[in-house]
């Protein structure tokens, strides 16, 4: 009887060992964006805030109380900018110095965050404020809990899986848009996050003719078409895909609009564009927006 209840036993041993394992991964949910920003519908913000705000007296940009101050008025995604100080702390800031948009100065990649916040932060007037240069996360995490969007510029010392693995701690998937600047950008940020929403370069034809090739979703694509104005027909093959176009106004169009009339930001949307990324957002959005 021993005997038959350990043979027993050690065929049930092997039977286990030759099962096969279920696996206990979990497959990753799509950012929300993604069904939200598609070409065929309306319901996004359709001015993106460069730099978070610029040119606004005592809100500097990059600035989280800019951002809050900007989102009380009208309805944006915000393009912020991401760096990393000497300890590996991630923070918004545009220059590889603190120079121009602080009391301070040095190279972010020399100094700590704690060193960071003897600092403060200064408008494009070159005034003071009372404000600091924000971690990545505390951003993330008040513009998840307020549902705002970002579009994330990685800055290039910065590596895309540390900007990642970032949103991902903050559970900020439903609200963060990956920027790159190239294929080889586009291909990695997709490796490492089919789930989000991708900003990609489509400046012309032959760019998003490459982009289709990519193998790279083009659900997962956002297009920026860039700083000039791109033919009509552009714009028409990127909406045949469903994907949403942002044209960069900031600069020469932005000041184009300044000097011959705000009506210009309508006539881009006409044209094709969906969403303007601009220095000029109140401007820009009552432009757009008018009834």
């Amino acid at each position: 009887m021993k005997r038959f209840l350990l043979l027993f036993l050690v065929c049930i041993l092997v039977a286990c060992k030759q099962a096969p394992k279920e696996t206990t991964a979990k497959a990753v949910p799509h950012s929300k964006l993604i069904e939200v920003f598609k070409a065929s519908h309306k319901g996004y913000p359709n001015i993106s805030v460069h730099r978070g705000g610029k040119g606004l007296l005592n809100y500097p940009e990059n600035c989280l109380e800019t951002i809050k101050f900007l989102n009380d008025s009208i309805s944006a995604v915000y393009e912020v900018d991401v760096a990393q100080t000497k300890d590996g702390q991630l923070v918004l800031l545009h220059d590889n110095a603190i120079d121009r948009t602080t009391t301070g100065s040095g190279k972010i990649s020399d100094l700590t965050y704690a060193e960071l916040q003897q600092f403060n932060l200064i408008d494009d007037f070159g005034n003071k404020t009372d404000y600091k240069i924000p971690l990545f996360s505390e951003v993330l995490t008040w513009c998840s809990n307020n549902n705002v969007i970002l579009t994330i510029d990685i800055k290039r010392s910065v590596s895309q899986k540390d900007v990642i693995n970032a949103i991902r701690k903050a559970k900020a998937e439903d609200i963060s848009l990956v920027i790159t600047y190239d294929l080889k950008q586009a291909r990695m940020a997709y490796e490492l996050a089919p789930d989000l929403l991708l900003s990609v370069p489509a400046r012309n034809h032959d760019e998003f003719d490459r982009l289709l090739k990519s193998g790279i979703p083009t659900k997962n694509m956002i297009a920026f078409t860039g700083t000039r104005l791109s033919d009509q027909s552009l714009f028409q093959r990127l909406h045949d895909e469903n994907i949403v176009c942002i044209l960069g106004t900031l600069g020469n169009l932005d000041n184009r609009a300044e000097a011959r009339g705000e009506h210009l930001y309508r006539q881009w949307i006409d044209l094709g564009a969906d969403i303007l990324a601009t220095d000029r957002p109140f401007e820009a959005f009552l432009s757009v927006n008018q009834k």
